[in-house]
């Protein structure tokens, strides 16, 4: 059982090293000895641009990100169209490439998990994962109260985050973006004027044009086009 005094010391946390310290913790209470956590601004966005807090080996966090494996780690493609948490073992890793992947990942002891899917109120979009090296262990855990137990953790890591992610946001030069605004902005960048923007959107074109104008005003620019640039630059949005 998750105590909620625990929770609620997420909050109290001044830094990010002290934040998922606590995260880590709270989830070795739980008999997971491996956690991460990884929020993007939006699902487009490029990985690198991720707040990302973990405790998995570092030689694979490092094998991880030279190989971009996170294209073929199919926990990844279920959290971006899933609200729904996914147990993984070797059955969920199919294909040579996600075979291989696995492989790889048991050789750091990153046998069984439980990744839940993290989306953000602005379009962010991210992952948690527990990971135990015991299939008991995870077996247990995968009765409706424990699984509900990790997403209220899931939900906390979230809010508590918020001001990590925004401060390293806005130290960066980054723009902060409704859901809207980044929608308005991707059909921008397809070349798409205000008029076929509001049809495709089903509102009006003055809404368009007002969340353009505001999309301007945030990147510090003169045209939409220059917007589209800088969004491209900071990771918001990605050319197809």
């Amino acid at each position: 059982m998750i105590q909620l005094e625990k929770l609620l010391h997420l909050f109290d946390c001044g830094t990010p090293e002290t934040w998922s310290l606590a995260l880590f913790a709270i989830a070795r209470d739980c008999g997971f000895k491996h956690l991460l956590f990884g929020m993007m601004p939006s699902k487009t966005a490029p990985f690198e641009t991720a707040f990302l807090k973990s405790n998995y080996p570092s030689s694979w966090r490092t094998t991880y990100d030279e190989l971009r494996l996170h294209t073929v780690d199919p926990t990844v493609k279920h959290c971006l169209g899933s609200m729904l948490p996914i147990a993984w073992n070797s059955r969920t890793f199919k294909g040579r490439q996600q075979g291989e992947f696995y492989e790889q990942a048991c050789g750091y002891g990153l046998r069984f998990g439980i990744s839940y899917p993290v989306h953000g109120a602005s379009g962010e979009f991210g992952i948690l994962s527990f990971v135990s090296g015991d299939a008991a262990h995870l077996a247990s855990h995968a009765c409706a109260s424990e699984l509900a137990a990790l997403s209220l953790l899931r939900d906390y890591a979230i809010a508590s985050s918020t001001k990590f992610i925004e401060h390293a946001h806005a130290a960066s030069g980054g723009a902060k973006l409704t859901p809207r605004e980044l929608e308005c902005l991707k059909w921008v960048m397809c070349g798409k004027s205000s008029w076929e923007i509001s049809q495709i959107l089903h509102c009006a074109e003055a809404t368009v044009n007002f969340h353009v104008s505001n999309l301007k005003k945030k990147f510090n620019v003169n045209t939409r086009q220059q917007a589209v640039v800088k969004a491209i630059k900071q990771g918001l949005i990605v050319p197809s």
